[in-house]
């Protein structure tokens, strides 16, 4: 699989992760909205909702890592933005060669047929 789709994957797990965060930390919240509550219940969901929220944290705090890596134009597994560039840049150099000797071939035959003009002209008439 490609690592594009793995970080997308990657991705939806987190914020699966957050939808479960938010619910033990509502559990608890309803919990202690009770009269009587139970506060086994509110520490069981209150340290639920911490797990998860450092896994959450922990799990960012590596695709930040990794984006971070990827924007300053360090190496990284899987780019290929520097290949690329030298790509793109050859591609221009190679442009600009086959433009320059366009030219010069126009400049040639512009020489050539001035000297032969300019030889027709010297020619004795034969009347």
């Amino acid at each position: 699989m490609s690592a594009p789709m793995d970080r997308l994957k990657q991705l939806e797990s987190i914020e699966k992760d957050i939808a479960s965060a938010l619910q033990s930390g509502g559990q608890a919240i309803l919990e202690l909205s009770k009269e009587k509550p139970s506060m086994k219940q509110v520490d069981t969901h209150t340290s639920t909702f911490l797990k998860t929220l450092e896994n959450v944290e922990n799990s960012l705090s590596k695709h930040i890592t990794y984006l971070t890596q990827v924007s300053t134009g360090q190496a990284h597994e899987g780019s290929s933005y520097a290949t690329q560039k030298v790509m793109h840049m050859a591609w221009h150099r190679l442009e600009h060669a086959r433009s320059r000797l366009t030219d010069l071939e126009r400049i040639k035959n512009q020489h050539q047929q001035a000297s032969r003009q300019s030889a027709l002209r010297q020619q004795p008439l034969n009347t």
